[in-house]
């Protein structure tokens, strides 16, 4: 069967996913919070805080930004004049708790190393603050799971950073999938990785629970997922230290994993700290194939294609931090109309369940 224009044309158009990513609130969502929106917390402020989500908050619709946490006071000050955080409200890790008393928080927002995800995720609930955490969700199962009982506990929502949900790019990859378009789909292939510099957090395992798998193989591994619909059956996996210069003592360099779904699907992904990945993933179906490269950048998110003999449009992502932007404003709409988030703490969970049978298959330590 081929394809005429005008289907194509559907195919690629992002129009059908705007329901998919508010761009405005309507009056009873401002209402539900006074008005205001919701009022974020931002924990840790790093790159991926003050370099993306916050500009993003600022430029969204989610609300805006009211108590910061930091272990710098001088930086904290710094981006509290950016967005009007008042003095009284930035706070240092030991006095985390505090938070309870501000009446001006609805939400945190934390990105901080992957250890303290749990600590800070289940302290932000007894707090009485919804919780939008950075992926991976920890570095347990355990851990992951005691997350998810404390919000429920508490009665304060989960979600998981997973931007590529909410990226219309990729939206649209899966809507193609869905159709039919592509075929019956074979096959995924996926890789995502670089060359870390020495002395970054991410290599030592006490912070970041594992190498390169933990940090941008997750996006090959949720992609698979959200690709297909479906759960991985089988898992088979390696892993290697090739470059033995003092940066991968206590954690992998590179891991390979294949995985077969029970509709027959197979996945081939890559992730390492040794060389640069761009991060892509190409789907193969009966009809044609789709290939999103970059798929997971923060922005120019790139898809082609073909349906038989003709040329799926290219369609290209919107700039840095208009992801943010739709994560945020979803994450806001889900507390102010008391909905569950599309990436909540259990699609985190999935994930680290996975991650540990794709270490136990390598002979690494589970995530247990």
């Amino acid at each position: 069967m081929r394809f005429s224009r005008r289907e194509f044309s559907r195919l690629a158009g992002v129009a059908s996913l705007s329901s998919l990513l508010p761009s405005r609130w309507s009056s009873a969502q401002a209402q539900s919070t006074g008005g205001q929106g919701i009022r974020w917390c931002i924990v840790g402020l790093g790159r991926i805080s003050m370099d993306h989500f916050m500009p993003a908050v600022k430029l969204g619709n989610s609300g805006h930004i009211t108590a910061l946490v930091s272990g710098h006071r001088d930086k904290a000050e710094k981006q509290a004049a950016i967005y009007g955080v008042p003095s009284n409200a930035i706070y240092s890790y030991d006095n985390f708790d505090a938070i309870a008393q501000n009446k001006e928080i609805d939400a945190v927002y934390i990105a901080l190393p992957n250890s303290m995800h749990a600590e800070y995720t289940i302290r932000a609930a007894k707090a009485g603050k919804h919780a939008l955490c950075e992926k991976p969700m920890a570095t347990s199962v355990a851990d992951s799971k005691a997350m998810i009982e404390a919000c429920k506990s508490a009665g304060k929502k989960l979600m998981i950073a997973y931007r590529c949900h909410y990226e219309p790019v990729n939206l649209k990859a899966v809507e193609i999938i869905r159709s039919g378009a592509l075929g019956t789909i074979q096959a995924i292939e996926s890789d995502f990785g670089f060359n870390i510099p020495a002395g970054e957090w991410r290599i030592d395992r006490k912070l970041s629970g594992g190498g390169p798998l933990m940090d941008v193989g997750i996006y090959s591994l949720n992609a698979c997922r959200y690709l297909t619909g479906e759960e991985p059956q089988e898992i088979s996996a390696y892993s290697s230290v090739i470059d033995h210069d003092g940066r991968f003592k206590n954690v992998e360099e590179n891991v390979s994993w294949t995985m077969k779904f029970p509709s027959g699907i197979v996945a081939a992904c890559n992730t390492t700290y040794g060389a640069s990945m761009d991060g892509f993933y190409r789907v193969h179906g009966a009809k044609g194939m789709l290939e999103l490269n970059p798929a997971f950048g923060y922005s120019g998110i790139h898809m082609t294609g073909q349906i038989g003999r003709e040329k799926i449009p290219d369609l290209v992502t919107a700039p840095d931090p208009a992801q943010f932007k739709a994560q945020a404003d979803h994450f806001a709409d889900c507390i102010n109309q008391n909905k569950e988030p599309k990436t909540p703490g259990e699609e985190g969970l999935r994930d680290m369940e996975l991650m540990s049978r794709i270490y136990q298959s390598a002979g690494l330590p589970a995530l247990s």
